[in-house]
């Protein structure tokens, strides 16, 4: 079995399968202020031991008293292990008097006296330019490589390396792994993305993944992109109510356990109002449910249930999150979480609209939406999802986001003119492995809630809805 380097960080051992190969050369890369830094001393605290400490190793770029006092503000730093667990040097006077054979020498005599487990040298492409030629330079990586292989533990080289460097720059054919810290342009934003470019002897999860820098040092969230799973699992037969009963008629009666459910409308038809049908008749059953808001704080939330004498509180949670400020990477795993940690049988999604501005690329959002929703259907956890139409009386596509195929029921709801009136109407265009009524009814919004009311089929149609391809 392949020995593993833990990083501190279980999301980021799992785009590794598992961590970091164990005795092995690291290429850390990435433009200033990325986290090259933050990173390699996650793996030193967590790697480090008084037996074979962490060897942290500072050149000319960034000064070895900056290194440990802005490490000093991260959680995982303990001062109690500075000195025993991990160990800090400096070189940069070494390369000023002798150039790389001073810093091959110093390295040397260091690597033979502290033997260290892990050993960080930040930063190595400042090293660069103090060989003579591209042949002095490979001779140094061709010594310094032997010697930090010798002492049966892992090294990690710092630097900030342009595209065209990576294919050129004879460090990157010496390392076993290469991992890049960078952005990536979300509309207006720019999101931190990490890349695993080489993982020499081991597999791993390929793509862009989300990560955010704190206190707690670099949290990744890994692309949810789950492949296709043909195993069997139950789901719990009996259905699951609507909260609006004659919905549930219409629909075969009620949801089916671990189903999604589209409900697509234009602006104030009603859409959230029917996802806290669905939340609050699970809760009034001691079903904990989640409402993952992009829209309403938890505070209009409570003025709008509280309107209906509905309440949000007990076994509902609100996860709220501004759609202009949020990391659809980081969302959708402090989701799943949520809803672990609370036992959430039912889930709230408003809105997909907002969710999809987030994610910045529309096959990007498929993909996470496909995920979430099968990670969902196998736990058991049913899904309401709300989806703006910009049509007010005539809908000819469900939603931009390419989501009804993977919905098992479809509610479509729309304004009908009626003379000087303006009516909303209520249709149920999918139920999965279920006949449903497929009849146009009227609803409307009262002190109760939302209230369904006869077919109005014989109205002049107004435009049906296609689905999206």
């Amino acid at each position: 079995m392949i020995e593993r380097l833990p990083s501190g960080n279980a999301r980021l051992d799992g785009i590794l399968s598992g961590g970091l190969v164990s005795n092995a050369i690291n290429l850390l890369i990435g433009v200033p202020g990325s986290g090259k830094t933050i990173l390699a001393q996650q793996y030193a605290f967590t790697n480090g031991t008084v037996e074979q400490p962490a060897l942290y190793i500072s050149t000319v770029s960034k000064p070895l008293d900056k290194i440990v006092r802005f490490g000093q503000t991260l959680s995982f730093f303990d001062v109690e292990a500075v000195g025993k667990r991990v160990l800090y040097e400096d070189i940069g006077d070494d390369l000023g008097r002798g150039g790389l054979p001073a810093v091959t020498e110093r390295i040397q005599t260091l690597l033979r006296e502290r033997l260290p487990g892990v050993v960080v040298i930040d930063s190595f492409k400042a090293l660069t330019p103090y060989a003579s030629d591209a042949a002095d330079y490979r001779t140094f990586l061709h010594s310094l490589a032997g010697a930090v292989s010798a002492i049966t533990g892992s090294s990690f080289w710092l630097g900030e390396y342009s595209g065209d460097e990576i294919a050129t720059a004879p460090e990157f054919a010496v390392a076993d792994s290469v991992i890049s810290l960078g952005t990536r342009a979300v509309g207006d934003r720019s999101e931190r993305v990490l890349e695993v470019l080489k993982l020499r002897g081991s597999d791993y999860a390929s793509g862009q993944h989300g990560y955010r820098v704190s206190g707690e040092g670099l949290d990744v969230f890994p692309r949810l992109a789950d492949t296709r799973d043909d195993s069997i699992y139950s789901l719990d037969p009996e259905r699951v109510s609507t909260g609006i009963p004659l919905l549930d008629q219409m629909l075969g009666d009620g949801y089916w356990p671990g189903s999604t459910t589209l409900c697509a409308g234009p602006s104030g038809i009603g859409k959230t109002l029917m996802g806290l049908h669905f939340i609050t008749s699970g809760a009034a059953q001691d079903e904990p449910g989640v409402i993952a808001s992009l829209q309403e704080n938890p505070s209009q939330l409570q003025r709008v249930a509280h309107s209906f004498s509905w309440t949000l509180d007990g076994v509902v949670e609100v996860m709220y999150r501004s759609p202009v400020d949020i990391q659809i990477d980081e969302w959708i795993y402090e989701l799943l979480e949520t809803v672990e940690r609370t036992g959430a049988r039912r889930v709230l999604i408003d809105s997909l609209a907002d969710l999809q501005f987030a994610s910045g690329d529309r096959t990007r959002f498929r993909e996470y939406m496909y995920s979430l929703t099968q990670r969902f259907s196998r736990a058991g956890v049913s899904v309401f999802m709300t989806s703006e139409l910009a049509d007010l009386f005539t809908a000819t596509r469900l939603s931009d986001q390419g989501v009804s195929h993977l919905s098992d029921n479809v509610l479509l709801l729309q304004y009908l003119r009626d003379g000087a009136s303006v009516r909303r109407a209520i249709t149920v265009l999918k139920t999965r492995a279920t006949k449903n009524d497929t009849q146009v009814r009227e609803f409307t919004i009262t002190t109760g809630g939302i209230t369904l009311g006869d077919t109005i089929d014989s109205r002049p149609s107004t435009g049906g809805a296609e689905a999206e391809n």
